[in-house]
């Protein structure tokens, strides 16, 4: 293809999805994503995963404490509590009584997650006067302003156009050698203002999958008329003017498209098949278009990347289908249907993404956040749907995450659910404490005002709260498991022979729990407790019948928590 024949099917400013694996995805070109490395203390990475439609935030965390008043408020979709094979999942037994949740029986992926200390959730997220629709709300949460404002950048832009240095201008200089890659990575077909920067226009190439996205680059040609442009750029009549800067951005694109494209597909060759099987297909029913999992490819591919070596510093996937306004859920059934699907997309995807980094040494240095543009009315329709509501919640994953719930469970008497926090409050902290972003430049350059201990100007007199969502260090996730899931020691200890002995455990879920008591040797000598135990505090009594004086080991194994203790038996 002759570069002038590939010209005439892109318009000036036009974006094309370039797609690794055959995930269309968004390179961002002439952008201060691609001027940040140099500048960056860190290898952090931070995954914005988009929740397209509005989700119904109620379904997702069911409060417990208001059950009756929630299920009254929607009898046709609610998410049964008791006496059913498919129930909300109580998620942690050790929280006030007015953060208790129940998450939806499709969410055990992110049960599991929260169990081990990577899942968090921020509840009521909002912004005042919250606009209700899709396309300004989400413009928005992109461009991190008010109901009033009109920004014409995007927060994620902001904050990397106040990190990048003076590496050089674009097109000559970038890629940089000390930055081959593009740092925004956004999968889809369309350009999202969260990463637009003042006066800038970002762009892309189009193929389904690397192989063939290499070769098209290969095959583009300079200008023939050398006569009319011998050096592929604007003739010198037209310097300066809104034409020159316009066709010279687009004949730049040739050389960055070819830099792009080859350093891509190595990165992604480099990186390798996963190790991790990761879910396809939604195991129940569900309507027709959900069935198969789409953030699978997404996470999958950015996990490649980064394994391959890509310095990128911010991805956006998204899953779309959250505009629920008629059958949320099967008439039939409240645990079955769109919503369900959906979420046990998100929920699996992620924890197969989780397993994944893990597996590939790159869990240190990745933590994900949802976004969706407003919540969903407190009362169901008629339809077995939600209108479009304000407050949600937001949901944040990563080994670095500051596990547990954050803010109260809603007031169920309005109709819609109330801000707790306003959703810039929830981002400044992140890249405060898990992108490491110098606190005044947060305020001055990214977010226009101290959203994360200042005064509220919706509210003179009173101040943000600052919140713990991410920790720059861990110790360790012991504490946080340790105070949920608990195997105690063994008394009498140490007990006699052909007598018995009492094993105090606690759980956090209704879980497979399976207590053993191992000789020196570490075979299995005795099967004290083989079944599910609901979550709570536990006390079974072990008979030692049969067993020699020596030393032992109580092994306790629950899901992924598994304890030991010592156990000493006389004669």
């Amino acid at each position: 293809m002759k570069r002038r024949d590939f010209l005439k099917h892109i318009p000036a400013a036009a974006a094309l999805p370039i797609s690794l694996g055959g995930i269309p995805l968004k390179a961002m070109a002439w952008n201060p994503l691609t001027m940040l490395a140099q500048q960056s203390n860190s290898d952090r990475v931070l995954i914005i995963l988009q929740l397209h439609g509005g989700n119904d935030g109620l379904n997702t965390l069911i409060p417990i404490e208001q059950y009756d008043l929630y299920y009254s408020r929607r009898a046709n979709i609610a998410i049964p509590k008791n006496n059913s094979l498919r129930k909300l999942i109580p998620l942690d037994s050790t929280l006030p009584s007015d953060k208790q949740v129940g998450l939806h029986p499709d969410m055990t992926a992110i049960k599991a997650l929260y169990d081990n200390g990577r899942a968090a959730f921020v509840q009521g997220v909002s912004y005042k006067k919250n606009n209700g629709s899709h396309f300004r709300g989400r413009d928005i949460w992109f461009m991190g302003g008010g109901a009033d404002d009109y920004y014409p950048s995007g927060w994620v832009g902001r904050y990397l156009a106040q990190e990048y240095a003076a590496l050089g201008h674009y097109p000559e200089d970038f890629p940089h050698p000390d930055m081959p890659d593009p740092l925004g990575i956004e999968m889809g077909n369309d350009v999202s203002l969260i990463f637009h920067q003042q006066g800038n226009i970002p762009t892309s190439i189009s193929l389904n999958d690397p192989e063939g996205f290499a070769a098209l680059v290969e095959e583009l040609e300079g200008f023939q008329d050398v006569e009319i442009d011998p050096r592929g750029r604007p003739p010198a009549i037209v310097n300066n003017s809104p034409y020159w800067h316009e066709l010279n951005w687009i004949l730049g694109l040739e050389k960055k498209t070819d830099d792009y494209a080859q350093r891509l597909y190595q990165v992604y060759l480099a990186g390798g098949a996963t190790s991790v099987t990761y879910p396809e297909i939604y195991p129940f029913n569900a309507p027709r278009g959900i069935k198969r999992n789409p953030l699978t490819p997404q996470l999958k591919l950015v996990a490649r990347l980064l394994a391959g070596g890509c310095k990128t510093k911010v991805f956006l996937v998204r899953i779309g289908g959250f505009d629920t306004h008629a059958e949320q859920v099967e008439n039939y059934d409240p645990t079955m249907g769109m919503h369900a699907a959906l979420l046990y997309h998100v929920s699996a995807a992620m924890k197969a993404f989780q397993d994944d980094l893990r597996a590939r040494g790159l869990e240190d240095r990745v933590l994900t956040v949802t976004t969706s543009e407003f919540g969903r009315r407190i009362h169901s329709n008629g339809s077995y749907g939600t209108d479009h509501g304000t407050g949600g919640p937001i949901l944040i994953f990563g080994k670095h995450v500051q596990p547990g719930v954050v803010g109260t469970n809603p007031d169920l008497t309005q109709d819609n659910v109330e801000m707790q926090y306003d959703y810039r409050q929830v981002y400044a902290n992140l890249l405060k404490d898990w992108m490491l972003v110098d606190k005044n430049k947060i305020t001055n350059d990214i977010f226009f005002g101290n959203f994360i201990d200042g005064e509220n100007p919706d509210e003179p007199g009173t101040f943000f709260e600052p919140l713990s969502l991410a920790r720059d260090t861990i110790t360790g996730n012991d504490s946080f498991i340790d105070a949920r899931f608990y195997l105690g020691d063994c008394y009498p200890n140490p007990a006699k022979a052909e007598t018995f002995v009492y094993i105090p455990y606690r759980v956090n879920a209704t879980i497979h729990v399976k207590i053993e008591l191992l000789d020196a040797q570490g075979r299995s000598s005795k099967l004290v407790q083989d079944g599910v135990s609901e979550p709570g505090e536990h006390r079974i009594l072990a008979n030692l019948q049969g067993l020699k004086p020596g030393m032992y080991i109580c092994r306790m194994k629950a899901g992924s928590f598994e304890r030991s203790k010592k156990l000493v038996i006389v004669q």
